[in-house]
């Protein structure tokens, strides 16, 4: 479940990179003086402290509407549409009329909850492991913190349940990008069917089905290795002038995960981007060429492979397979598992999603939008075309 109102913390988890050239002994001695900080911040200062970050999440919240990027507002709504009202689909960032209610109970209650030993896991990297387990008992062992050791209340285990639907926003984005270059007004279209979870065997050829639609801005550019010779650019990017951003994402959770392809153009070309969104969705269900195949899964590895060269990049991929998953699977296991999926499987993932009922966000200008009705016609067809609209008048 996605937290929904300790946004503030956030910020918090991302100063401890600045311990990363710091020794052990130093790490150690900071998590184990964690709890007084959190003490010196509900408890010495609650009305400033608590007001000054409530400001911050206001002041974000509204830059959020503004800013001419839509991808956090079409991320949000798009699992608002896929997982309506459970687990996923419940908002990422704090309700408006939420901010205020945060105080210094509510952050000890919610700390209560889920920052128990048994949700946590130490990471280390570049260290040894006998240093590490004699730093975590010197340190951590038997600390009591500051927001209680009782019975966690209310821990939220549910599973995320895939429903489908849509969500829409009209806004005027005429206005978003002033200046004297201004961003054209464009309608954002977000189309989504469900794929798998990161627990399953099938992770994987969803992963690889993500490269080969690839896609990205009209404007991107450079060669093979940024993605200019996958099938949102070659069928899409490539053929549609009109079309601004053409580019699909995989998100993958623990119960279940989402596929999807974000596409944005001119409002009175809505409908003519949406069937050609839905055609690429049919056409995954096709057999993927060796070629381009090929191509997907070495950019997948040397994309995995290169992140991995970041010593917070490791360190963060160690802890998150850790408590996801309960061990880590090391970089040359994930590019075998990679280097293994065919054609067939690409095949048979992309022919289970399209069984699902789709996921629409839009957001913009929405006259043109077709219903959800004929989107999902389109992606119950043999060839993704909208049913045909018959009109007396223009």
């Amino acid at each position: 479940m996605k937290p929904n109102i300790l946004v503030g913390f956030h910020t918090f988890w991302k100063s401890l990179h600045f311990l990363l050239h710091r020794s052990m002994e130093v790490k150690m001695k900071f998590f184990s003086h964690w709890k007084n900080m959190v003490e010196s911040v509900t408890a010495k200062h609650p009305d400033d402290e608590l007001e000054m970050t409530r400001m911050t999440v206001r002041f974000e919240l509204e830059d959020l509407n503004m800013r001419p990027d839509p991808e956090p507002l079409l991320t949000e709504m798009i699992h608002a549409a896929a997982f309506r009202d459970n687990t996923v689909g419940l908002p990422r960032f704090c309700p408006v009329e939420n901010v205020d209610k945060i105080d210094r109970t509510l952050l000890h209650k919610y700390m209560r909850s889920y920052y128990t030993p048994e949700r946590m896991v130490l990471a280390g990297v570049g260290v040894e492991h006998e240093q590490l387990v004699e730093c975590a008992r010197k340190y951590l062992l038997d600390v009591k913190p500051v927001w209680g050791t009782s019975t966690p209340e209310n821990v939220d285990r549910s599973m995320a349940q895939y429903t489908g639907g849509i969500v829409k926003m009209e806004k005027d984005m005429s206005d978003v990008s002033l200046g004297p270059t201004p961003i054209p007004e464009l309608t954002h279209i977000m189309i989504g069917l469900e794929s798998c979870s990161f627990l399953e065997e099938d992770f994987i050829p969803f992963a690889v089905l993500n490269m080969v639609m690839g896609g990205g801005g009209s404007f991107s550019a450079g060669g093979p290795g940024k993605g200019m010779f996958t099938r949102l650019y070659l069928n899409v990017l490539n053929r549609h002038h009109w079309m601004y951003n053409a580019t699909s994402y995989h998100h993958s959770y623990e119960d279940s995960g989402l596929l999807c392809i974000h596409a944005s153009a001119d409002p009175r070309q809505v409908r003519e981007m949406v069937e050609i969104i839905t055609r690429e969705f049919i056409q995954m269900a096709a057999t993927a060429g060796e070629m381009e195949l090929e191509r997907a899964k070495t950019q997948l590895k040397s994309m995995l492979m290169m992140n991995l060269e970041s010593r917070p990049v490791i360190f963060e991929d160690v802890g998150r397979q850790v408590l996801s998953t309960g061990h880590r699977k090391l970089p040359h296991e994930l590019c075998t598992l990679v280097s293994n999926v065919t054609a067939s499987d690409i095949k048979r993932v992309s022919t289970r999603m399209l069984r699902s009922k789709p996921a629409v966000a839009a957001l913009g200008d929405l006259t043109e939008l077709p219903s959800y009705e004929h989107i999902q016609a389109a992606l119950s067809s043999k060839d993704g075309r909208l049913p045909r609209m018959y009109r007396l008048f223009r």
